[in-house]
């Protein structure tokens, strides 16, 4: 079968593949038939087993292989011997830009797009994107508050910090639907159902079973609540 790269980390030697049929396969170093660097969008033809890829060669190298068994005098035709033309397939096909996916894009894509999405998963990266630059602008907010206050000399009545705190709850009130749908998409990445947000709730450990929802990895391979992010 024929499928693109969607993702390969040559660290972990780990990635993903959209194949022609619209499913999504998985894949590791050792089901590449030639050891070489695969980059995203790559055309390559493998052979699906249970949503693994296996056999994976690239188009382009399976094209010079061929080229070279089957060259002869009258190579020097062009048209007999250039390598086929890539085929696109997933979202590439239609032209449709990759969405960016650096930390704080998934931030704004957080507070934009998905403010009140609680469908679909979202992957560790995603996340802890997300926590980091809101905790960074609860910082940012919080300082302004607290310069306010400094100046309007709040500190010195019996308002003390309120502008602090009135910025500060504003804003938290402002992000709860983004992050809540955020921790909810990532627990479906795990496998599990939203519903285990509650777990919240339990006292002392709950924030600690959410943290730990968070750092698992993400399930790969495609489950009830969507594809692989």
């Amino acid at each position: 079968m024929r499928g693109e790269v969607l993702h390969y980390d040559e660290d972990q030697g780990f990635g993903f593949i959209t194949g022609a049929d619209g499913n999504r396969y998985t894949f590791a170093r050792e089901n590449l038939r030639r050891e070489a660097s695969i980059a995203r969008g790559t055309t390559v033809e493998f052979q699906p087993s249970g949503g693994q890829a296996r056999d994976v060669l690239s188009v382009r190298d399976q094209a010079t292989t061929s080229t070279a068994a089957t060259a002869t005098p009258l190579a020097g035709n062009t048209s007999a011997a250039s390598a086929p033309r890539p085929q696109h397939f997933g979202r590439s096909a239609g032209g449709e830009p990759a969405e960016a996916t650096g930390l704080w894009d998934y931030f704004w894509r957080g507070l934009t797009q998905n403010y009140v999405n609680f469908a679909g998963r979202a992957r560790r990266k995603e996340f802890w994107g997300y926590c980091l630059f809101w905790t960074i602008s609860l910082l940012v907010i919080a300082g302004i508050g607290l310069f306010v206050d400094d100046a309007m000399g709040n500190f010195d009545s019996d308002l003390s910090a309120v502008v602090t705190v009135g910025l500060c709850g504003v804003f938290v009130l402002a992000t709860f639907l983004p992050g809540l749908g955020m921790t909810v998409r990532r627990i479906h990445d795990i496998g599990l159902s939203g519903w285990f947000y509650l777990v919240v709730f339990i006292p002392t450990i709950g924030w600690l079973i959410i943290l730990v929802f968070a750092l698992i990895p993400t399930q790969a391979r495609e489950n009830q609540w969507g594809p692989v992010p």
